[in-house]
Formats: structure tokens, sequence, C-alpha cells
């Protein structure tokens, strides 16, 4: 799953607190856009731990960081599924110490539970925000031009070329992550997001192929500023991103009508995960702030800002009344049925998909 640069490296003032096991200091790496800095600077007041807090905007950045070893982080956000699922195979996380976290009973059991196969046990992973991948639309450039009887509910808005020629001039953008761009193409054709089918990779390779000249960039969270700021028209993107976007532009009553659409035809549905990689040097402040988080008044808070749900059941009483009762927060039933996953793919299927993806990009 998630989100802005705005935190950039952030190191955060050191206040006092209970002396650590370890060094009094904390290196995370998380999505951009994707916590508060209220959270932050309360965990180091009640702990005296230092945040040093850097972001990146994609799983394959955060992906080459950990693989290439050595990372220097104590705390990270993968997305569930296929990364952290295929980290956890490898071996590079660490253990949780369970004891160290008192508040891990908050969880949601069904959530917690849907994440056993790929960690069995729960052993290495926490979850942190779930979401969809959808579309964001600036509601009044999209009506001018495709007219106010406009199917919105649809993968068509972006990946019919018809519609994308007719949006160009004021700008679509695609994440810039094969998984997420590729499976829901697929789903837009009728197909399984997770076929591993040849043939429909190549349709839908061909398929994007055909919109490439339409799409103005290929960006994983340049599109929250630009949709707010009414300078881009079509974004594929995370749900809480374009709900970011979409509370940006009502602060600064700039004119501009941000709505988020969960397509009709399906979507798919991250669960981000807080893990601990194995060669980290402060494993117990890292527990300190799974625990910290954990807390419904504290990740109440995050999901108040980021606009992402989070896995603390008793935190909904205490989320806003319009973040509790948003259903691109929170989708309803009918449209959870058609939200997937994406599935691990072997390794052949998953250089098909790169290769198709770089085609794409390039758009030879």
């Amino acid at each position: 799953m998630k989100r802005y640069l705005l935190l950039g490296s952030l190191v955060l003032a050191i206040f006092a607190g209970d002396a650590a096991a370890e060094e009094a200091k904390l290196n995370i790496y998380n999505w951009s856009d994707y916590i508060t800095n209220e959270v932050l600077e309360e965990f180091q007041k009640e702990t005296g731990i230092k945040v040093v807090y850097d972001v990146y905007d994609s799983n394959e950045v955060l992906e080459a960081k950990l693989l290439a070893g050595h990372s220097g982080y104590d705390l990270v956000f993968p997305t569930a599924r296929p990364f952290a699922e295929r980290h956890i195979a490898a071996g590079i996380y660490r253990k949780l110490d369970k004891s160290a976290l008192s508040n891990y009973d908050n969880l949601d059991p069904v959530i917690l539970g849907n994440l056993a196969d790929i960690d069995p046990g729960n052993e290495y992973a926490v979850p942190y925000m779930w979401g969809t991948t959808s579309i964001g639309y600036n509601v009044d450039k999209v009506a001018e031009r495709l007219g106010t009887d406009a199917k919105l509910d649809s993968w068509s808005l972006i990946f019919d070329p018809a519609n994308a020629e007719k949006l160009a001039d004021c700008g679509i953008s695609l994440l810039d992550d094969s998984t997420e761009v590729i499976s829901a193409a697929l789903m837009y054709l009728g197909k399984d997001p997770n076929s591993t089918d040849k043939a429909d990779l190549d349709a839908a390779t061909e398929m994007l192929k055909k919109i490439r000249p339409y799409i103005r960039y290929i960006h994983s969270s340049q599109y929250i500023n630009d949709l707010a700021n009414g300078d881009l028209c079509v974004a594929h993107g995370y749900s809480g991103d374009v709900l970011q976007a979409r509370d940006r532009a009502d602060e600064a009553k700039n004119g501009v009508k941000v709505a988020l659409t969960i397509p009709r035809e399906g979507a798919i549905l991250a669960v981000d995960v807080m893990v601990i990689p194995a060669d980290a040097k402060h494993p117990q402040n890292a527990e300190k702030f799974i625990n910290f988080v954990l807390r419904p008044d504290v990740v109440a808070k995050i999901t108040n800002y980021v606009s992402f749900a989070n896995a603390v059941p008793a935190s909904l009483s205490l989320l806003e009344e319009e973040v509790r009762n948003d259903p691109g927060i929170f989708p309803p039933k009918e449209v959870q049925e058609k939200l997937r996953s994406p599935a691990q793919l072997g390794p052949a299927v998953q250089r098909a998909r790169s290769r198709a993806w770089t085609r794409v990009k390039t758009g030879r």
C-alpha cells in the first residue's frame, strides 16, 4: 500500500524518557504520506527514542534496499502480498518478540488470519494499514471532456483508448508498479488479475500500449499534489492518497473537486505491514514503536491523517465521523467482495510481467 514526500528525511528532537536497553534511536523507512508527525513526536516524547524517518514511494525501491542488505533501517512497511510474502520466505526479517507487544491483542483477528498463509503464526509481520488501488479524478474536468453521463466507476476511464485520448490534455497518470497496473488492466479485460496465462498478459500489454501515448507520466506519488492542484485529470492511485488529494483541495479552497472511484470490475486490495529487518540494529525500539502504533488512540490519529483503514477495531469509535463513514476508506460489503489480493507469481511469470511493463513504459 502508499504517499507524500512531505516528510522527506526527517530527524526529530530527542526528548527525555525511559532508558532503553539499546541505543535510543530508531531508523524507520516508510511510504511517503503514511503517518502524521504528531504520532512521531508523541512516540519520542514518551520513550526518549530518537526517530530518523525516511520515505519511499514504491515497494520495488524498498525491496532493492532490503535485498542488498545492510539497509540501516530498523522498521519497514512493505505491502504484504507479494512483497512481504517473498521477503519472509527469503528470511530477511526478524521474528517478533510478542511478549514486548502488550497491545498485540488489539489487532483484528480476521486480518491476522488472512495474513497467516504468507506468515504462519504471524511471526514476522504486523498489519499497519489497508486500502485499495483505485481511480482518482477531477470531477469537473472529466465531465467537460467525457460528458456528465460518463461511466466513472470503471477502469474504462483510463484503459478505453477513446476516453484516454479525450482526457490526455488534462493529464492521466499511472502508478509505477507493474503488479498494480497489469493487474488492473487484466481486471478491465475480465481476466484474473493473477493470471499466469501468456495470452492474458499479451492482451493486457497490447491494451496498455494503446493508451500509453495519452499517459502524461508514470509515478507513484506525484499524482497526489497534482490532483489536489487541478494539474491532473485522472490518476491510477492508492485510495488513501486520492482521498488526501481530495482533502488538500478542499482545505485549499481552490475550486478543485477530486473524487475516488473503486472500479466495478474489481480492484487490488493491499495490506501494508510493519516488519523488522533481520540486521536491524535497534529491534527492541522497533517493537516499542509497533506497540505504540497498536494503541487505538494512536492508530486512529494515523488513519484520520492518511485516509487508510487500520487493523485495530477499537480505533473505529475514535475516528473522525467523516473518516469512519467514508466508503472510499471502508468500502461497503458488495465492493469488498470484488477486491483481490495479488498472488505470489513464479519467477518466470514475474520476469514476463516486468518485461511487458518495461515495453509499456518505454512505449516500444
